[in-house]
């Protein structure tokens, strides 16, 4: 299939995806599956609830997470990850395999950057 750039539906998938918490929120969901809203909050502290209730939302807008409300009193509110959603984990997957490998090669450059400045300094 070509890409061609004027076609280009990358833009697209960030959109959904783009944010600091949104791909911490689904791999949470896709790997310990089902949650309510408190046990997401207590498994990413640095989240604010304003801040995990409106990612979720826009999740739930997109048609990647799906949230359950129980008639119960309290109210029950459960999130999991749907069918479509969870086509993103292969992507998901490989940008974490890719965030590794860039992480180890920054490293490498700035050893290597570090030695060069040592060398030339002695």
């Amino acid at each position: 299939m070509e890409k061609l750039p004027e076609y280009c539906r990358v833009e697209d998938a960030l959109g959904i995806l783009v944010g600091k918490w949104k791909p911490i929120i689904l791999l949470h969901l896709l790997q310990e599956g089902t949650k309510r809203f408190s046990e997401l909050k207590r498994n990413i502290p640095e989240i604010t609830q304003k801040m995990l209730t409106k990612q979720l939302r826009e999740l739930e807008d997109e048609d990647i997470v799906q949230r359950v409300v129980y008639p119960q009193v309290p109210p029950k509110v459960e999130y999991s990850i749907t069918e479509y959603g969870k086509s993103l984990e292969p992507i998901l997957d490989a940008m974490h395999e890719w965030g590794v490998k860039h992480t180890l090669h920054k490293r490498q450059k700035q050893n290597e950057q570090s030695k060069m400045e040592t060398a030339s300094g002695e």
